[in-house]
């Protein structure tokens, strides 16, 4: 039985944004009438964030680090610190409704849910920002592009993985995983790697349409990295990703098509930022070999672990057949 929910919020500068959508994200807790934290993990800041939280949310538990680690070591940090049943992990350009949770907490009466998230909407028109994430494969490599909109009556609809933005995640399969792999830092595709570990430990998660929050944007992210910087960590990191989950038999053929279907034809257009993808999933491939041992430590410990072919075929059977098709996020 939930009896508390512990927040985890990651803050880089964000002295606005937590003074904007902190007081909705007090109104959502406190309608669920359970105990709840708030631990707000500070990424090295440099504006006055600190010290705002501390005279308007003195409740509020502050760590702060003295290096910039990115988003997967802050939300680490905080899950380590966290003693509620549930994790909520939330980023601080996130705006909740006051009902936000209270359509979601059904789900953790199942024994095999991982967490939960709800509709993502932009902030400026209200059009559905991240729905329900639908796998869907070109070549080896897992494409997470396609997403779909369960209708409110649909039982427990699925997702390929809970975005970092809004995940309500039971803690003890939280710790089980490790939380986020840290290979992936400074941000991006750990949110999607730590819900396949846990698809894979017949773990599911859920997407419940009736939740609803507003998304600002990638604030922080956009504000302290240029836009080729941006697009060398993902590209890198959705490299890092297969490297971590695909089967040993098919890392040879990965290469070859990442090589000449992703390197190559960017190379020729002049996105010379490609390159360092390229290169940085070459200097991360120790801390991948010991990404890949570790969940090989799962399945020897539970005796079985799916593949990541075999979650994408469970989902796609639990997908509600009511459900309509968003199309491809830009």
């Amino acid at each position: 039985m939930t009896t508390k929910i512990s927040v985890v919020l990651p803050n880089f500068n964000g002295r606005d944004l937590l003074e904007s959508y902190l007081p909705f994200t007090f109104k959502a807790l406190q309608n669920t009438g359970l105990f709840f934290e708030i631990i707000l993990v500070d990424d090295c800041s440099t504006d006055d964030s600190i010290k705002w939280v501390k005279e308007n949310f003195p409740s509020i538990e502050i760590i702060q680090n003295q290096t910039n680690r990115g988003f997967g070591y802050s939300c680490n940090q905080g899950i380590r610190k966290a003693t509620g049943e549930l994790v909520f992990l939330l980023n601080s350009d996130i705006q909740l409704t006051p009902e936000y949770f209270l359509h979601q907490l059904k789900y953790f009466e199942l024994e095999d849910t991982f967490g939960v998230m709800g509709q993502i909407l932009k902030s400026k028109n209200s059009e559905l920002e991240i729905g329900a994430k639908i796998p869907r494969r070109r070549g080896l490599m897992l494409k997470a592009d396609f997403q779909y909109l369960p209708e409110k009556s649909a039982v427990n609809p699925p997702t390929l993985f809970l975005s970092g933005a809004n995940a309500l995640i039971d803690r003890k399969k939280l710790l089980t995983l490790g939380g986020f792999d840290e290979v992936y830092s400074p941000y991006y595709s750990e949110d999607l790697d730590l819900s396949i570990r846990a698809w894979k430990m017949g773990w599911k998660c859920y997407f419940e349409p009736s939740s609803l929050c507003f998304h600002l944007g990638s604030s922080s992210i956009k504000s302290s990295s240029s836009k080729s910087k941006i697009k060398e960590i993902y590209f890198r990191n959705r490299m890092v990703f297969h490297a971590i989950h695909l089967e040993s038999h098919q890392l040879g053929l990965w290469k070859l098509q990442i090589f000449f279907f992703d390197v190559l034809p960017k190379l020729l257009l002049g996105k010379i930022w490609i390159v360092k993808s390229y290169q940085g999933l070459n200097r991360l491939w120790p801390e991948i070999l010991q990404s890949r041992n570790n969940l090989y430590g799962l399945r020897t410990k539970e005796r079985s672990i799916k593949s990541l072919r075999e979650v994408e075929k469970e989902i796609i059977s639990l997908i509600p057949p009511t459900s309509y098709l968003t199309g491809v996020k830009p």
